[in-house]
């Protein structure tokens, strides 16, 4: 029981950490100068959650938006937030389906993200996600955080 509650906030952490770490990675790491304290790799993924605003400038800087995308980005990614925390304190669902409900919910701000790029920033987008879906495959199919086999998942 416990193991799957750890599981849950682990991946939910993800949802939050994995998108801007992603997209800070592909820039060769010069981001990751500027990231917050909280998101430090000694507290753990996740803990410093990317506020829209960082967000949306590490955005900037990977797809070069305009100003006006830059408004609708950080638009997206202050609802998503918002409704992101509203899902996390709903104690009456599942964790299922609140994983769930977070992984629509992010796949659909990443949709009206992508919508609003020109068709050389979809492609970057594109690429990213590639990269960013590259990673966590690793972590869903049973890879403890050394890259090992996770004995939890042989039973």
């Amino acid at each position: 029981m416990l193991r799957n509650c750890l599981l849950a906030l682990m991946l939910t952490a993800l949802l939050y950490a994995v998108n801007p770490l992603a997209i800070a990675q592909d820039s060769g790491g010069k981001d990751s100068q500027s990231a917050p304290a909280g998101a430090s790799p000694e507290h753990g993924p996740g803990r410093g959650h990317f506020d829209p605003a960082k967000r949306t400038e590490m955005l900037t800087k990977q797809l070069n938006l305009t100003a006006d995308q830059q408004a609708k980005v950080q638009d997206i990614l202050k609802s998503e937030q918002s409704q992101m925390q509203k899902l996390h304190e709903d104690s009456s669902a599942s964790q299922e389906d609140r994983h769930a409900k977070m992984m629509d919910l992010h796949k659909s701000s990443n949709e009206q993200i992508r919508s609003l790029l020109d068709a050389d920033q979809q492609k970057k987008w594109d690429a990213m996600q590639s990269k960013r879906e590259q990673r966590m495959q690793g972590h869903h199919h049973g890879q403890a955080p050394g890259g090992t086999p996770d004995s939890s998942e042989q039973k």
